[in-house]
């Protein structure tokens, strides 16, 4: 097994940085706009994006939430072992604003297409954006595309894309994995 490393420490601290910076090009001040993680490792960038936006453009009544889509994913029942669900925390209202779903890696489509529905749970949204840390474009089941997008790596499928977090893995780093 194989690990080449695609974005170090700094690398990616640019690209959270740049894509902090388009959503204040695009979205101001937030007012009709909230930041979603999708768990589990969406929230990571969620959380580092916040961060940004709060210490270096004052942004400080930015709503973010976490959505957990395990239940509303199509291969819930699939598997042989049960899934387990993770947290999900929106204690604002989305009815008719902008939602900015956060994600790690876009790889099928098939989480977004989880979050879609699950969402609806909570209201209406006006507009929905897609931010993705990592986009593997070959790899699409769906017609899914992010908005804002952190880097596109191509990847076959036996590769793995592997984002680790300094919250819970020590490093930050994004690997391509290869068997």
């Amino acid at each position: 097994m194989s690990r080449k490393v695609l974005l170090d420490s700094n690398e990616l601290n640019i690209i959270l940085h740049r894509l902090a910076c388009q959503l204040v090009e695009k979205h101001t001040n937030f007012k009709e706009t909230v930041l979603v993680g999708i768990q589990p490792r969406g929230i990571y960038v969620a959380n580092r994006i916040e961060k940004i936006l709060k210490e270096e453009y004052g942004l400080n009544s930015i709503k973010i939430g976490q959505l957990d889509i395990t239940f509303y994913r199509d291969d819930f029942r699939r598997g042989d072992k049960p899934l387990k669900a993770n947290k999900t925390r929106i204690d604002f209202i989305v009815e008719d604003k902008c939602v900015v779903f956060i994600d790690d890696v876009l790889y099928t489509g098939r989480s977004i297409r989880a979050a879609l529905t699950a969402i609806q749970s909570f209201g209406r949204p006006k507009e929905i954006e897609l931010l993705s840390l990592i986009d593997r474009r070959f790899s699409r089941h769906l017609p899914v595309q992010p908005d804002y997008n952190g880097r596109q790596v191509d990847a076959i499928n036996e590769e793995k894309v592997k984002v680790s977090w300094k919250e819970n893995d020590g490093e930050d780093a994004v690997y391509l994995i290869s068997k």
